[in-house]
């Protein structure tokens, strides 16, 4: 019974520790697109004060 337990523990851990890490993924990705878009903005202003 015990080794089931600390089996039980240790795929709680491991869940605990990989999920958060695989949801920022989406997070990272969504500021990557926020910075692109902020560029686009600043080089669209820019052309035009030409």
């Amino acid at each position: 019974m015990k080794k089931s337990l600390k089996k039980s523990v240790l795929i709680a851990a491991v869940f605990a520790t990989v999920l958060p890490a695989l949801s920022a993924c989406n997070t990272f990705a969504g500021l990557g697109e926020d910075v692109q878009a902020g560029g686009r903005a600043i080089e669209r202003e820019a052309n035009q004060a030409r």
